[in-house]
């Protein structure tokens, strides 16, 4: 935690009495989108790249990212001089494509979702030899994520749940192993879109196959394939899981957005989601959310709305 500690903002953990109103619970929002390039992913990056040999970084850093990985990996590679090479879906949103470039990094778009750029940065890997850093399947990158729940619990030591947005599974796995090594009594909740559920079928056993189609407006938690050290430990140490529809996810989105003035993209959004559409998780509780991401292209903000419109509709009908 000290190392990550150098670079990663200690970010606030902030109530809101409309949410706390309409939830019947006490429910305290980890911030980590106004973490240094917008999300958590930071933590862990900056974390595996801080124990690179010397040899190493010579070889340089390659990588695959739907966005935010892939800008705290381009910070942290900048910090130490090495040179990055970041694979990105070619739909990734161009505000997260500039920022890695602002960084530094060369970046390759490749195929319309993360697995396809993921096996494009595998295939450079096996050519040119560079340090491959995974976004999620990484014992190191794990540990750097772990540090967000030691930090809630620092900051709130009566919180009895935290619930965490999961795509292929390196932040809940990190939260998961901090939060029972130091407070076993937590619940830790995991949360996934329903176009993207790998980590959830396979902690429900219902499927550990790679999905055939992934598409979310969640495109940081948007993962295939669960991963293969992290879906281990969230069997083991994970309480609960649960689904969100994307219209949840963007009624959640412009609910931060209106209500709290405050940025949020999908990907960040889904634990919100889960504690509006899932009530068991905060009714008289005390209950911390990781509001994971603030990275959104700005064009997309109608679609979001018309989203969380018909949700709208929906429940007023």
């Amino acid at each position: 935690m000290e190392e990550v500690s150098k670079i990663a903002h200690r970010t606030p953990l902030k109530q809101s009495t409309t949410l706390n109103k309409w939830t019947g619970g006490n429910v305290y929002m980890k911030l980590e989108n106004m973490q240094k390039t917008g999300s958590f992913k930071l933590r862990g990056a900056y974390y595996k790249v801080s124990t690179l040999n010397e040899l190493e970084c010579a070889r340089g850093v390659i990588a695959a990212s739907a966005g935010n990985h892939a800008q705290g990996l381009a910070l942290s590679c900048s910090l130490r001089g090495i040179r990055s090479k970041i694979f990105m879906p070619e739909n990734a949103p161009l505000s997260k494509i500039e920022a890695v470039k602002s960084y530094g990094a060369d970046i390759v778009l490749e195929g319309d979702n993360y697995q396809a750029a993921y096996e494009a940065a595998k295939r450079e890997e096996m050519v040119n030899g560079g340090v491959f850093v995974h976004p999620f399947d990484d014992y190191d990158v794990i540990a750097g994520q772990s540090t967000v729940a030691l930090e809630m619990l620092q900051q709130n030591p009566e919180l009895k749940t935290i619930v965490v947005p999961v795509g292929g599974g390196g932040l809940l796995a990190g939260i998961a192993l901090a939060v029972k090594s130091v407070r076993p009594d937590v619940k830790v909740v995991g949360v996934q879109s329903v176009n993207a559920s790998a980590v959830y079928q396979a902690f429900t056993c219902t499927s550990k196959k790679t999905l055939s189609r992934c598409t979310s407006i969640a495109d940081g938690i948007a993962v295939v394939k669960p991963g293969e050290i992290t879906v281990p430990v969230i069997s083991k140490y994970v309480d609960e899981m649960v689904t969100v529809t994307e219209e949840q996810i963007a009624y959640a989105m412009m609910f931060m957005l209106e209500r709290e003035k405050v940025v949020v993209e999908g990907a960040g959004a889904a634990s919100l989601a889960a504690v509006l559409f899932h009530s068991h998780l905060a009714l008289d509780q005390k209950v911390g959310l990781i509001i994971s991401g603030g990275n959104v292209d700005p064009v997309k903000w109608s679609l979001y709305k018309g989203m969380a419109d018909k949700l709208n509709m929906k429940r007023i009908s």
